[in-house]
């Protein structure tokens, strides 16, 4: 009969780690030995629009501050894109171009989009309660949801926007005005993108990642306003509203990506990377002959999970407990967003219970 030892660990470690997290967002090919993403120009649009989620080098390893940082973001970002928004409207009334009107919509919408996951951030804090053992971190998968939701209504409302202006032509007007607004959008929303992706990565946010993607959409659409409007000049008054109709399409089109990340955390799914991580640091712990389960889940941008480890038939309980120990810290150096593992242990039969070279 074997025995049975159970110990829970909740590991955060302050170190700087160096190992490269992958992460299955969008179309990734994963193989044995890793991933690979699209190169050339279609690597060069997929780096753009479906970056990781989080990057263990710069990865912050204590949830309140991880916390933190995110509501940083999501405040600052807030008040860039409001400013450019007021500014583009604006021009909006005294030009009449459909297109800027998209884009101001867009430009809009990721502000609000700001707001819940602001909410997010602040109700992860809370401590778990009897409801809500595990805690509050959901909220935060429940806010990507909420973002993907607003950016589809916001792309819905600036196509009809733009078939009525194809069905009924109107007059533009101060065509340099809509430029300048168009570059001052872009120049506003890649600055937000920029950083939220990179706080999102740091901390291991899907939804904050999934705001920047949208900010970044939103700064090619302003791009295309000037498009549109440099069209307009050259004598062809369609291409003002055709440019808003695309920018529509290829919001939605993009979206896709966001929705399968958000969706597979709701559904407890996990990178196959970080568990192929996670059971080489626990292989590799001396006194583990093998890892018969492991589980890891997001809570947020936190990870937890379970996981079984053979240990020899003639270990004592206090050599299974320090090789829990030592499991644990293994853990924490290869998954920096490990809040919670709760590691068991079983003995192995005796005839499999030969010293294993690590």
């Amino acid at each position: 009969m074997s025995s049975h030892h159970e110990h829970e660990a909740a590991v955060g470690h302050d170190h700087a780690h160096a190992h490269d997290h992958g992460h299955d967002h969008g179309d990734h090919d994963h193989g044995p030995g890793g991933h690979s993403h699209p190169t050339g120009i279609k690597g060069f649009f997929y780096g753009l629009f479906v970056p990781h989620s989080h990057d263990a080098a710069d990865s912050i390893d204590d949830a309140l501050e991880a916390s933190k940082e995110g509501v940083r973001a999501l405040k600052i970002s807030l008040f860039i894109l409001l400013g450019t928004t007021i500014l583009q409207l604006a021009v909006v009334l005294i030009s009449g171009s459909v297109a800027l009107l998209a884009d101001t919509i867009h430009n809009f919408s990721d502000a609000l989009t700001a707001v819940p996951l602001w909410i997010a951030f602040i109700l992860g804090r809370r401590a778990a309660t009897r409801t809500y053992t595990f805690g509050y971190g959901r909220a935060e998968d429940l806010a990507g949801l909420f973002i993907v939701a607003v950016v589809a209504l916001s792309a819905i409302v600036a196509a009809w926007q733009s078939i009525a202006r194809i069905i009924d032509p109107q007059p533009l007007h101060n065509l340099w005005w809509v430029l300048a607004a168009g570059m001052i959008g872009f120049i506003g929303n890649e600055a937000v993108a920029v950083y939220r992706i990179r706080v999102g990565r740091k901390i291991g946010s899907a939804a904050l990642v999934a705001d920047g993607v949208h900010a970044r959409t939103d700064g090619f659409t302003s791009l295309a306003v000037v498009v549109g409007a440099a069209g307009v000049m050259l004598g062809f008054p369609l291409a003002d509203p055709i440019v808003g109709l695309l920018i529509s399409v290829a919001i939605i089109a993009l979206l896709w990506g966001t929705v399968r990340s958000i969706g597979r955390r709701l559904m407890d799914g996990i990178e196959p990377e970080l568990v192929e991580k996670a059971e080489h640091s626990l292989e590799h712990t001396p006194g583990v002959l093998s890892v018969p389960r492991i589980q890891l889940r997001w809570i947020g941008h936190r990870l937890q999970g379970t996981a079984t480890i053979q240990v020899a038939a003639t270990s004592t309980l206090v050599e299974a407990e320090a090789i829990v120990h030592e499991a644990e810290h293994e853990l924490g150096h290869a998954l920096p967003n490990l809040d919670d593992m709760l590691i068991s242990t079983v003995t192995a039969p005796m005839s499999s219970s030969a010293p294993h070279s690590h």
